[in-house]
């Protein structure tokens, strides 16, 4: 199985970015180094709010996509424990 994860990090500004990644770890490690994502380059350092697992890298996309389609308040729920 090709486990792959959906992921939303927090921003220094606060600000939200969501990814997707097989090694949060490693991708968390990037985006601190300024190695990431463009958005989170000029943003970190990043701090990880919210995982969850997908079963391939479409699922990922998918859920990805639908997590970003939500309004700031919707994500911020999201990440405090809420469900899509």
């Amino acid at each position: 199985m090709d486990v792959w994860y959906v992921y939303v990090v927090q921003c220094a500004d606060n600000s939200l970015y969501t990814g997707i990644a097989k090694d949060i770890e490693a991708r968390l490690i990037q985006h601190n180094a300024g190695l990431g994502a463009k958005y989170t380059r000029a943003r970190g350092p990043v701090t990880l709010v919210y995982q969850e697992i997908a079963e391939n890298r479409g699922a990922a996309l998918r859920k990805e996509l639908e997590i970003k389609r939500l309004k700031a308040s919707e994500k911020r729920a999201l990440v405090n424990g809420g469900r899509l």
